[in-house]
């Protein structure tokens, strides 16, 4: 099935997360011996559902029915945080 989309607006949605110092010192000590930073994936994990959640309602005020064309940027604020942003444009479904 096809639909007609009319664009609304760029949406948007950020979110900047950080550990505890006390994982962030244990993370520290798995760098020496190497492995996933188990922590640092849930603070991002995190991080894009907060986002997420925050884009979904910025569409949601301007009465979208669906957000296209979603991509995600990171970016490291200061040692141990990170920022997560997500970008789309709300569309409506056209008649």
């Amino acid at each position: 099935m096809r639909h007609e989309l009319e664009t609304i607006n760029l949406v948007r949605g950020s979110c900047i997360q950080t550990v505890h110092a006390g994982k962030d010192i244990m993370n520290s000590f798995k760098t020496l011996v190497g492995g996933e930073l188990t922590s640092y994936t849930e603070m991002m994990d995190k991080a894009r559902e907060i986002a997420t959640e925050r884009m979904i309602e910025d569409a949601k005020q301007l009465n979208a029915d669906a957000v296209i064309c979603v991509r995600y940027a990171t970016s490291s604020v200061m040692q141990s945080a990170a920022e997560v942003t997500v970008f789309g444009t709300a569309v409506r479904y056209g008649k």
